[in-house]
């Protein structure tokens, strides 16, 4: 009785230790994944703390530096770094609001009626690549006279975040049930009340998601404002882009304008990630 008792009480013990095993193999998997990830922001954040003599040694110390803050007082001691930042606020604030008010209808559209052709040359206008864009863009903008404008800004950053607005929220809508549609639609709303009154309180997860990762992409986007924006309406990459000369490269200055451009991201996605996951695995399984 005593060697079938030890039987019994060892037995289980190897499926936990299975688990376990797993657990810590996976979470070794996320950290060896991440990283390189990890190990540039801290790059980046220390050498933003370094002087210019340390910044530029070899070999690179990470971990025993003089630390100094003379390099964020610089960044904005010699740059309207402020003005900056308030011009990507506007950018990527108003980008997300247009392709909110734009993309949620047309996936609501979309998914009601299985537009698939429609959904589909919303997604090839989405891979071609965005440089094929840009002489078109200069000369309409510059013929009205908007470069350098909130306006052309924003209305070029939907070709990013408006495609990634429809494709996610096309998702959320179509596991809307279409019985709702009917019901309202016999109680007498339009197909404007069904989708403001019926769909869209259903797909709030969706929305937030939605709105977070085109904001996110609008704030860190270049290539467009590097050509149709100006003095007045330069945004955060292309004035750290724009620190780069032709004499020198100053690496601490250049790391404190790019760590206050990475954290204000990194602070919201952290602040978040709940909405995100929960908006991107809304209706993930179909019932």
């Amino acid at each position: 009785m005593v060697v079938a008792t030890g039987a019994l009480r060892t037995g289980p013990r190897r499926p936990a230790l299975g688990r376990v095993a797993r657990s810590v193999g996976f979470a070794l998997l996320v950290c060896a994944a991440m990283l390189p990830t990890v190990f540039v922001f801290y790059w980046m954040v220390t050498l933003s703390l370094k002087t210019q003599v340390e910044a530029a040694g070899y070999p690179p110390h990470f971990f025993r530096f003089a630390v100094t803050f003379r390099n964020y007082a610089d960044v904005f001691a010699k740059n309207p770094f402020l003005q900056y930042v308030w011009n990507s606020l506007v950018v990527a604030a108003g980008s997300t609001a247009a392709g909110l008010a734009v993309g949620l209808p047309a996936a609501f559209s979309i998914a009601r009626w299985r537009q698939e052709g429609l959904a589909l040359a919303i997604l090839v206008a989405r891979i071609i690549p965005g440089i094929s864009y840009l002489i078109p863009w200069y000369i309409l903008f510059r013929g009205l006279h908007m470069v350098d404008t909130y306006q052309a800004l924003i209305l070029t950053h939907l070709v990013v975040g408006l495609p990634l607005i429809i494709w996610v929220m096309i998702g959320f809508l179509e596991n809307v049930p279409p019985d709702l549609h009917d019901a309202a639609l016999i109680d007498g709303c339009s197909y404007y009340g069904v989708f403001w009154r019926v769909a869209v309180p259903l797909v709030r997860p969706g929305i937030m998601a939605a709105a977070i990762l085109s904001f996110i992409f609008s704030w860190n986007n270049f290539l467009f404002s590097v050509v149709l924006a100006g003095p007045h309406t330069r945004t955060l990459p292309v004035a750290v882009f724009n620190m780069i000369n032709y004499e020198e490269i100053s690496w601490g200055p250049l790391a404190a304008a790019a760590t206050m451009i990475t954290l204000p991201v990194i602070l919201l996605t952290l602040l978040v990630q709940r909405h995100i996951v929960t908006g991107l695995t809304f209706g993930a399984v179909k019932q």
